[in-house]
């Protein structure tokens, strides 16, 4: 239950709807306590008028509102039975208008809560380093921002309320039924510890499935969201059988475990029903005995029927422990798996107490070393290089040879395992991220489009942005004319992940997104990779006299031989074997040279 106390914040700043709740929560179960009494009197007042008896009834036990009521009702039998037919109506409309009002406030602070918590965790997400995405399944960080936090509303609202409504009842009807009958309260409430020590054993096998469900929930969304996102691969190799065998089989031992928890649960209605049903059957027979053991006092048919009508007041709210027990159990577990992510530190904090950054263009990486935690393979290793402001760099290597790593490293996704990275003098870590990664702009490698128009995906990375800036971008990243032949040109709606264009549209459009910002300094990590010859010149062409005042780092597997590099770098197992322009590095007759012989020799077959 500790992992629940993290929530305390929410019900602080919602306090006053709490606070309300907790208000209506009493005010509701005070006008519904009056009518056992009202019940209670006007059985004993028929039964006095039977028996002809003059004396007056003993309401020394009832409550204040209840006594002024009576004091209305020194009228004939049947006067006072109407009476207290249209008084019993009135309690339960103002009942009734409290309730409605406790669920207004108490159910209504928990949307909130709902609302903020799915906030601070999209929030969190963001602030997360790489490492962190791949070591976690997305499905399973949507489970815990819909599934888990849908879980823990479940505690923030309806368990919460109803555990405060028992709270309510159990203590208005304990106080009034000793006032009453001492004797019979101890009777009627007898069952109640069976009852604690039933709650308690079930609630711990609860929580043991709900937290192996909650598991079992995150790895078969990751499955769906898996297939859902590689179906064109799953279908080109026929692989849909397959894959709907380990979906079906995630999916059984979800149901499984599911079934094995309803079936716990399935215990709590039933013990509930038979300690309530014993309750009020000992209740019923030990004041029946009285009476017949002393019928001179009438007045003890009324207490019978009021304590029956406490105890059925108690019905509702103590077979509800268990479902509310059920629930807190659950919401437990989902929070302990929200404060799993919520309390992880990403190993590359966004410092916003630094001072604000203007980035120039020069970097200086000294003696940088890179392990991937994950996996345990060194990408980078003892690195060391200078790149003036305005320089155009290109990294050329093998796949593997560390050069998506160091694009990465220089936007702070990563966190050093040693040596030191200078932007300008300044050192990486003491920059803020936004500050930085809004004044360079970085086309990955595995290019991603958002579900959106084409303009939009262009403008994504700046706030606005009219359509001539955004045809400028396109033209720039020759996808200008591609754009035009779509049939609503701009407005034209990509599919998922850009699903509906061809891999050189999408590089493209990733290109102009970058470019539309107009930063300081540009990462472009092998882009060119899916167009053609032709549409590759052009876009180094457009490319070469937009980045004449900017720093640029291009990674690329194809050696740009039109393309004036100040400096070409060639990596190999992270580390950095050959350096120079392109006339140096080809008279060296090195690794570069070899690489731009054997890319000749494809392009002339």
């Amino acid at each position: 239950m500790k992992h629940l106390s993290t929530l305390n914040k929410y019900f602080w700043k919602y306090k006053w709807l709490f606070g309300l709740g907790i208000l209506f929560v009493v005010l509701t179960n005070y006008f519904r306590i009056l009518a056992p009494q009202l019940t209670g009197y006007i059985v004993n007042s028929v039964v006095h008028s039977i028996s002809g008896k003059t004396t007056s009834l003993n309401i020394s036990s009832y409550d204040y509102s209840v006594k002024t009521l009576i004091a209305y009702f020194n009228q004939s039998t049947t006067n006072k039975v109407l009476l207290t037919g249209v008084a019993l109506l009135l309690l339960a409309i103002i009942s009734g208008f409290f309730m409605f009002l406790m669920r207004q406030t108490l159910i209504v602070m928990s949307r909130h809560i709902e609302y903020d918590q799915k906030n601070e965790i999209y929030k969190q997400y963001q602030k997360l380093d790489a490492t962190f995405y791949k070591t976690n399944f997305t499905g399973d960080l949507m489970n815990r921002i819909s599934e888990d936090v849908s879980r823990v509303r479940m505690y923030t609202g309806p368990a919460l309320m109803y555990f405060i409504n028992l709270a309510a009842v159990i203590g208005f009807n304990v106080f009034f039924m000793l006032k009453s009958s001492p004797k019979l309260t101890v009777v009627a409430l007898a069952p109640l510890p069976i009852l604690a020590i039933t709650i308690y054993f079930i609630n711990s096998i609860i929580n043991k499935k709900s937290e192996k469900i909650q598991s079992l929930l995150s790895s078969l969304t990751t499955n769906a969201q898996e297939s859902y996102a590689g179906i064109r691969v799953i279908k080109s190799f026929g692989q849909e059988k397959n894959m709907f065998s380990f979906f079906k089989k995630d999916s059984e031992e979800y149901m499984d475990n599911a079934i094995g928890l309803a079936k716990t649960e399935a215990i709590y209605f039933p013990s509930m029903a038979l300690l309530i049903g014993l309750s009020t059957l000992i209740t019923i027979m030990v004041g029946a005995l009285e009476v017949v053991h002393n019928p001179t006092d009438a007045s003890k048919v009324g207490t019978i029927v009021e304590f029956v009508l406490y105890i059925q007041m108690l019905t509702f709210p103590v077979s509800a422990i268990g479902w509310t027990a059920s629930m807190t159990q659950r919401a437990a577990v989902s929070q302990r798996r929200i404060n799993e992510f919520l309390l992880h530190d990403s190993l590359t904090k966004n410092k916003n107490n630094n001072p604000p950054f203007t980035l120039k263009g020069s970097i200086e990486f000294k003696h940088v070393n890179f392990t991937y935690a994950h996996t345990g393979v060194q990408a980078i290793k003892n690195f060391n290089l200078n790149i003036n402001k305005g320089e155009k760099i290109a990294l050329i290597g093998k796949t593997g040879s560390g050069k998506t790593t160091l694009a990465q490293l220089l936007l702070n996704m990563y966190q050093l395992n040693s040596g030191t990275i200078l932007y300008d003098g300044v050192d990486l870590e003491k920059i803020n991220n936004d500050d930085l990664r809004n004044q360079i702009s970085y086309v990955p490698q595995d290019v991603f489009l958002f579900s959106d128009s084409v303009k939009n995906n262009i403008s994504f990375g700046v706030e606005k942005a009219d359509f001539e800036t955004i045809k400028k971008a396109a033209l720039q990243a020759s996808i200008h004319q591609e754009i035009e032949k779509f049939e609503k040109g701009y407005e034209t709606l990509i599919g998922e992940r850009g699903v509906t264009l061809s891999g050189g549209q999408k590089q493209r459009i990733s290109i102009a997104r970058a470019l539309i910002k107009q930063p300081k300094m540009v990462i472009f990590d092998d882009c060119l990779s899916a167009v053609d010859a032709k549409t590759e010149n052009e876009v180094i062409g457009n490319l070469y006299t937009y980045l004449q005042d900017k720093t640029a780092i291009i990674i690329t597997h194809r050696i740009f031989s039109l393309f004036d590099f100040d400096k070409i770098i060639v990596l190999d197992d992270g580390a950095i074997v050959e350096q120079g322009k392109h006339s140096e590095l080809l008279k060296k007759e090195g690794y570069y040279a070899k690489m731009y012989g054997i890319q000749q020799q494809q392009s002339n077959i």
